[in-house]
């Protein structure tokens, strides 16, 4: 059975960052079957990729390893990690970027990538993408046991979204993320409300309109 791998990125398309992370896991791992989630990140916003993530990740297979490399930390102290929950694998930096989705999948085991053997063998100071998180892919997909890759770690860097203020029947909240048609993503949900959706309006920036659930 062939084991997909996917990938998001800030990379963009222009440039053959993602070929050559693309590259690296086909070589290892051949019957990998490589989906792209997105290369279009704004550059380093680890927000908008765990939003990204979070949206995409859950409609994927039972095995399937998500890739991130939206990395503003490369080549500093920040350590290269790998989750592994009931149904997936996440592989990536400790900055967040996987915080959402974790929300829904919380990790059964977590380890930090320190084997250099599972590495490329020249590892570059900004391209880790390539040389540590793809191969780490590769491997996974081969079945490379997770002790394999190093020591396992009991703290993450965590993303928390700001918690919406309810005044009576007034909720403030933020807006958290837009997507390409301009729609807003705000950190408030249905169940912050106190009456039903069908009876409230939405103000932001002078504009007021309904909820449509």
């Amino acid at each position: 059975m062939r084991r997909i791998v996917t990938l998001t990125s800030d990379f963009g398309t222009k440039d053959g960052f993602v070929g050559a992370m693309k590259g690296v896991i086909l070589s290892l791992a051949p019957e990998a079957s490589v989906v792209d989630i997105t290369h279009e990140v704004p550059p380093q916003s680890v927000w908008d990729a765990a939003f990204a993530l979070e949206a995409s990740c859950p409609y994927f297979p039972e095995g399937t390893v998500h890739v991130a490399v939206v990395d503003p930390g490369v080549g500093g102290e920040r350590r290269a990690l790998i989750f592994r929950t009931g149904r997936y694998f996440l592989v990536g930096p400790d900055n967040g970027v996987f915080s959402l989705l974790l929300k829904r999948e919380p990790p059964m085991r977590v380890v930090s990538m320190e084997n250099r053997e599972l590495m490329l063998p020249e590892v570059s100071n900004t391209f880790h993408g390539r040389d540590v998180f793809a191969p780490a892919a590769a491997h996974l997909v081969r079945g490379v046991p997770l002790d394999s890759f190093g020591p396992e770690v009991e703290d993450w860097v965590n993303l928390h979204l700001p918690e919406p203020e309810v005044r009576g029947d007034l909720v403030l909240g933020k807006v958290v993320h837009t997507d390409r048609f301009g729609n807003l993503v705000t950190n408030i949900k249905m169940e912050h409300l106190p009456f039903p959706p069908e009876g409230a309006v939405v103000r932001a920036g002078g504009v007021t309109t309904k909820i449509y659930p």
